[in-house]
């Protein structure tokens, strides 16, 4: 229950960080690949980390500083495959592209831009060291009966948006 909640609540704060992004850039987009209000990348990309903190991240034996640096540049390796991954599936499923950098200076593709590289790793190793401790003392409060709902709704919303591509 603990990861379906983390994926869900995640891709929702996900769906509004980049919400308020358009906004700030007047642009006029919705946000993420499904009708509700959800971007999966978020919640998918957070959920690996965790898998990566519990298996790799928390058995590293080094000096602070060079832990961090070993775990900023994996998280944000990670979080552009996620991105790059979830792009590519989403025009390869959906036949849509939840995002396009390729009008970008430094892309790689459409799904992939080298600008934003640091960013994801600043965002991952910030919820790993500072964020992860708030939010799963939440998460762990959520009731089963939520959990269920959400997960229904969430698998109601990938099944329609896959048949009404």
């Amino acid at each position: 229950m603990y990861y379906l909640n983390l994926i869900i609540i995640y891709s929702i704060f996900g769906f509004i960080l980049e919400s308020e992004v358009f906004k700030i850039k007047k642009l006029n987009k919705h946000s993420g690949a499904l009708f509700g209000p959800i971007s999966l990348v978020y919640g998918i990309g957070i959920f690996i980390l965790e898998i990566i903190d519990k298996y790799l991240y928390t058995k590293i034996k080094t000096n602070k500083f060079l832990r961090f640096i070993i775990i900023f540049i994996v998280t944000s390796i990670v979080l552009t495959s996620v991105e790059a991954i979830i792009g590519y599936l989403g025009n390869l499923v959906l036949n849509i592209d939840i995002w396009n950098y390729e009008n970008k200076k430094y892309n790689i593709g459409k799904y992939i831009c080298l600008e934003l590289i640091p960013i994801w790793g600043i965002l991952g190793t910030l919820y790993l060291y500072y964020i992860k401790r708030f939010t799963d003392k939440i998460i762990k409060l959520i009731p089963k009966a939520f959990t269920k709902i959400s997960t229904a709704l969430l698998i109601i919303d990938i099944i329609l948006r896959i048949y009404l591509k």
